[in-house]
């Protein structure tokens, strides 16, 4: 089992291009979008994120690289920049081995595997309540709604359940790592529209990637900067999942 934190961060770092630039970097309420010389990637701006960023008209013309360290920043919103110049580099047709995914609900492609099993969501998302009436469901929240766990649940959780959905904003918070060796004995999927498509996580214990490629960068910079939610960009994003080689739904 992995132990140092730091090294599934590293590894997304790792095969970045040396010579890719950023050209832009659009951060709306809800989603920062970075768009670079090898193309245009997305992640969500935390809520809780500072509002002022030490960056701004310094971002363009940084290499991908260097902006993408960003990632490991304590500044959660620092984090999220850096996490859309990763995704800006993996999420692109060449670069991803996906199956087409399709529109819908997120757990679309495994509810039939899940009737009645226990099953884990971390982050309450549109989508979530539905579950309840075929599976037995946990959903962990760090700012809770009724029946939610809070978030340090995921200790005692994660280890005993069948199935585990992650949202790819732990990368953000730094809480990825953790969750995921906590989910050595469920199915695990990290999603979400701020997931590297990149079979670096497969390598530390996900099963399954379930993310977005942009489809037309001016639609999602004009609507992300608008304020727009996921289902508002959904027509400009193709969603993608990406399996494990031993992986099977």
């Amino acid at each position: 089992m992995e132990t140092n934190p730091w090294r599934l961060y590293d590894c997304l770092l790792e095969s970045l291009p040396d010579d890719a630039v950023i050209e832009s970097c659009m951060i709306g309420p809800i989603w920062t979008v970075v768009c670079t010389s090898v193309g245009t990637g997305m992640a969500m701006t935390p809520p809780y994120a500072p509002h002022a960023n030490r960056f701004a008209g310094t971002i363009a013309g940084t290499p991908l690289k260097e902006l993408a360290k960003l990632v490991k920043s304590w500044d959660f919103g620092e984090a999220a920049i850096g996490l859309a110049a990763i995704n800006a580099w993996y999420n692109q047709p060449e670069r991803v081995q996906n199956k087409p995914k399709e529109d819908g609900s997120i757990f679309g492609e495994f509810e039939t595997q899940m009737a009645g099993k226990k099953v884990a969501v971390i982050g309450h998302f549109p989508g979530v309540e539905p579950l309840r009436k075929i599976c037995k469901l946990s959903v962990l929240e760090r700012i809770c709604q009724a029946d939610d766990y809070p978030d340090p649940a995921c200790e005692y959780l994660l280890p005993e359940q069948d199935f585990v959905f992650i949202t790819a904003t732990a990368l953000e918070n730094k809480t990825m790592p953790r969750l995921l060796q906590l989910c050595q004995k469920p199915f695990t999927a990290i999603w979400g529209p701020s997931t590297p498509l990149t079979k670096v996580f497969f390598e530390f214990g996900a099963d399954a990637l379930i993310g977005n490629l942009v489809g037309s960068t001016a639609d999602v910079i004009r609507i992300a900067g608008e304020g727009g939610i996921s289902t508002r960009l959904r027509p400009y994003l193709e969603s993608c999942l990406f399996l494990s080689d031993g992986a099977k739904i």
